[in-house]
């Protein structure tokens, strides 16, 4: 918990401001939650992760009640989500995925969840998720996918490749533009 912890951190560092190379310190640690809100709701959900994995009674329950309501972000405590979750503007965004990678960027007013039944999204390594984009049900986007704003992505979105759109679709994969392929 206290390593994943650190690496969404880390995503919180403006390297103009602290030398990149530092450790991640308590006064570190401090200094970012005093400034970052939406770091404060991460804390909680590693918190409230720890809890579950802990087998401590009621405080995971208790966690996910603060997150969303001091925080306005809905996310299951206990998801498998990588260390270095960077979610910008957490108000308004639903994090309910079958897994989520390391390093993944959450902008704002996204939903990643189910579509007609109870499957979810694989959200790998290095993912993307611009604001007002929805990522819904059994599909898997890959390493490094770029997901457009407001896009509704719907079917699988291979690694590299950026969808946009409604229904989403791949307009580039690693940088190299292709014709539209629905995503």
């Amino acid at each position: 918990m206290f390593e994943l912890f650190k690496q969404d951190v880390r995503r919180w560092i403006v390297p103009s401001q602290i030398n990149d190379d530092a450790p991640v310190s308590l006064g570190l640690i401090v200094k970012l939650l005093f400034r970052h809100m939406p770091l404060r709701a991460m804390a909680w959900f590693r918190f409230g992760c720890w809890c579950k994995q802990q087998r401590i009674p009621y405080f995971p329950g208790f966690a996910q009640r603060q997150i969303y309501s001091r925080y306005g972000l809905e996310i299951l405590v206990g998801a498998d989500i990588g260390g270095g979750l960077y979610v910008a503007h957490p108000v308004g965004v639903v994090i309910s995925p079958e897994r989520i990678g390391r390093n993944c960027s959450i902008i704002a007013a996204v939903t990643i969840g189910m579509r007609n039944t109870w499957d979810f999204p694989d959200i790998g390594d290095n993912v993307f998720i611009g604001a007002g984009a929805r990522v819904l049900g059994e599909i898997k986007i890959g390493d490094g996918a770029v997901i457009g704003a407001n896009a509704v992505v719907i079917s699988d979105v291979p690694s590299g490749a950026t969808a946009v759109g409604v229904p989403a679709r791949i307009t580039r994969i690693k940088g190299v533009p292709v014709e539209p392929i629905s995503a």
